[in-house]
């Protein structure tokens, strides 16, 4: 696990130097407690010094079973101009485990996993490239490319819902997600390599499904992909108060 500003070494985006390390958290989060959440992006938070704080909730799902009031959350300071409130919620514990929140750190950690080698079936690939335009104004979030393959367009989205022994997506209807998921179907149709890869931000779940009561188009689309030749693939990662590192892959239901 990466401290500090240490770099990894490895694959690194086209053109560019290694991005520092996403895994951890660069300063030390704050603990509280839940007092509610609410307008989706926001938070009240009673502090351990027993002030009240209003922070940030950088999730736009509906984030159940992970909004329960009372609940012992951690705070990451908000740094940097243009910042409204003072922090931004980053984990809560669900039981004896830390459940990672903010949906924007999935992108990250896939990216971090891939240049160290722990997602095998995307190893080997010379460059890797961000935020790349593709399909109907889309952007791919990973493109990984090398001279004696076809491009590989990485999709990622992060997971954080657990019923029963599953990880589950999506906890919201997501018409954005299964457009997605055409896209990459028209990416495999065109001899391309595509893939669709969760990012459970939990280590308490034992396989990934998809929530097909939530979100049934999602699930259509999701088997029209699997059938147009879009890979699937699922990790799960570890979780402290210092880190959010991605840890093993989780089996997927038929």
């Amino acid at each position: 696990m990466l401290r500090g500003r240490r770099r990894r070494r490895g694959l690194c985006d086209a053109g560019r130097a290694p991005i520092l390390s996403a895994m951890d958290f660069p300063e030390p989060l704050a603990p509280g407690r839940l007092i509610r959440r609410y307008k989706r992006f926001l938070s009240d938070i009673e502090l351990a010094g027993g002030a009240t704080v209003t922070a940030h909730c950088p999730n736009p799902g509906a984030m159940l079973g992970l909004d329960a009031p009372g609940s012992e959350v951690w705070l990451l300071p908000a740094r940097g101009a243009g910042r409204k409130l003072p922090y931004g919620w980053e984990l809560i514990r669900v039981g004896p485990d830390l459940v990672g929140i903010n949906a924007g750190r999935a992108n990250g950690l896939a990216v971090e996993a891939i240049r160290a080698g722990r997602v095998p079936a995307l190893a080997g690939y010379a460059s890797l490239r961000r935020e790349v335009p593709y399909g109907r104004a889309s952007r791919i979030d990973i493109l990984l490319e090398g001279d004696d393959r076809p491009p590989c367009y990485v999709e990622v989205k992060n997971v954080h819902l657990k019923r029963g022994d599953a990880a589950e997506f999506p906890d919201s209807v997501t018409a954005r997600g299964a457009k997605h998921l055409d896209e990459l179907s028209a990416v495999a149709a065109q001899g391309g390599r595509a893939v669709m890869l969760y990012v459970v931000q939990r280590a308490d779940c034992g396989r990934f499904a998809v929530a097909a009561d939530i979100d049934p188009a999602y699930a259509a689309a999701l088997v029209r992909a699997r059938a147009a030749g879009v890979e699937t693939l699922c990790y799960a990662c570890t979780v402290s108060v210092q880190a959010i590192e991605v840890a093993g892959p989780l089996p997927l239901a038929p």
